[in-house]
């Protein structure tokens, strides 16, 4: 499939159909309210209310349906303009009725919006459902102690592991983690977890997958972009360890490259040179924006990459390549981006090729404005299984780790391979709340949702 619109596999939940209709309806709504308010007003105040109408409802919708800075953000902006409409309906000749009732409507519509779109598609015969798990009779954590600027240390997670009855197994210098985990359950572990970076959870989750052994992820690494998408909060790392007790259990998929697995993604190219560099792990985006100037400049050689593309036709190079584990959306070649799903069974490749000097600054235009998918090079498409072929061993960033392996490469989708497990109080057990904000897009998508048709992902 050429381009990024991706499409929600199954039929809406009557829930997420009504929340729709309520969000579609409200956001009417508002409008008709804001135009009765305009037609009543004084003609001089038109153009500050409109303008501070539209903040308000754009900065509510961003206050809703982001997190952390996005959203203090945008309910700053929101309270500023709700402040302006408050003063200026003040001194009118009419009630400013009008303009807080679209302002509340306005609510109705982002929250509900939010909860129908809401990534993971909590749909019929869509996401694979969730178990709650008694306690295991042996659990083991591994941990690395270093990982995360020394996260595991901080926290005391061996006094933690203790305390619960959990047996702790600390990663010393020199130590297989492959090894470690295999011998771990040998010894009866009937519940295995990993406190470290994504690297270190994908071989332990290795691991637990060949036995058939329940997995949990502790977010004791630098960015834990896994425990991010599995539903977790990266903030609660002791927290974490509740899913040894009662925790809440589901399949998700892995992914492996010549038989190696991974849990997020191996990029090849520009993102392979970029995650070598010794700046990477403590400012992603940054060390990309610095890096790719000099990568795409006249003197640059092309990267001997060769796929077969969406269309089916051959491709002899590319600058940048990534497959990953279930598709993720992406806004920065340096940043993982956001996954929907984790149980699709399938495979994201996003290539990107440059073509010139004036697509060079295109590309690192839209990069450093985090619109990097809207560079006309851009390909993005699903598929179980991904060849690459180059004639001299290729640069790879699997997980963060770089790493050089002998072509061919071919990748494939492992479906349900990994029993996951988090606590009941976790934040969700997949996908992520990707923003939804205010577009034609989330419109679209809400009628879709609200007719009971799949969606594209917004």
């Amino acid at each position: 499939m050429e381009g990024t619109d991706r499409v929600r596999s199954g039929k809406p939940a009557f829930r997420l159909r009504l929340a729709a209709l309520v969000s579609l309806g409200s956001l009417v709504g508002a409008l008709i309210a804001l135009g009765f308010a305009i037609i009543a007003g004084d003609a001089w105040r038109l153009p500050i209310v409109l303008l501070a109408d539209a903040a308000a409802v754009v900065g509510l919708w961003y206050a809703l349906s982001r997190r952390g800075l996005a959203s203090l953000t945008g309910a700053l902006v929101a309270l500023g303009a709700v402040a302006v409409l408050f003063v200026v309906t003040l001194t009118a000749d009419y009630y400013g009725l009008p303009f807080f009732l679209a302002l509340a409507l306005s609510v109705v519509s982002a929250a509900s919006g939010r909860f129908a779109l809401a990534p993971g598609a909590r749909v019929e015969g869509g996401t694979a459902p969730a178990h709650v798990q008694d306690k295991p009779r042996h659990p083991v954590l591994i941990m690395n102690m270093k990982s995360g600027g020394g996260k595991a240390e901080r926290f005391h997670l061996v006094d933690e592991c203790n305390a619960r009855g959990i047996q702790p197994v600390v990663l010393q210098p020199g130590d297989d983690l492959l090894q470690l985990a295999a011998t771990a359950i040998a010894e009866g572990a009937d519940l295995i977890g990993m406190a470290g970076g994504d690297g270190s959870q994908a071989l332990v989750a290795t691991v637990a997958a060949q036995h058939d052994i329940p997995y949990v992820c502790v977010p004791a690494g630098t960015r834990n972009h896994f425990a991010l998408d599995l539903g977790l909060d990266r903030e609660n790392v002791v927290g974490a360890l509740d899913a040894f007790s009662y925790g809440v259990e589901r399949r998700v998929d892995l992914a492996r490259v010549n038989g190696r697995i991974f849990v997020n993604n191996a990029s090849m190219g520009l993102y392979a040179k970029i995650v070598q560099s010794d700046a990477y792990r403590d400012a992603k985006a940054k060390t990309a924006a610095d890096m790719l100037p000099d990568m795409l400049g006249p003197d640059a050689l092309p990267f001997d990459l060769r796929f077969i593309g969406p269309d089916g036709q051959e491709r002899p190079t590319a600058h940048l390549l990534m497959v990953s584990n279930d598709p993720y959306e992406l806004d920065h070649v340096g940043s993982q981006g956001v996954r929907q799903r984790m149980d699709l069974g399938t495979l994201g490749v996003v290539a990107a090729r440059i073509a010139g000097p004036r697509e060079a600054v295109q590309f690192v235009a839209l990069e450093a404005a985090g619109r990097v998918r809207s560079f006309s090079g851009w390909l993005e498409w699903d598929t179980p299984e991904f060849r690459v072929d180059s004639s001299e061993p290729i640069e790879i960033g699997i997980d963060g780790e770089a790493m050089l392996l002998d072509p061919p490469l071919v990748f494939e989708s492992v479906p349900g391979a990994l029993r996951a497990r988090i606590p009941q109080h976790a934040p969700g057990l997949g996908p992520t709340k990707a923003p939804v904000e205010l577009s034609a897009s989330t419109v679209r998508a809400l009628v879709l949702t609200a007719i009971g048709r799949p969606t594209p992902a917004v």
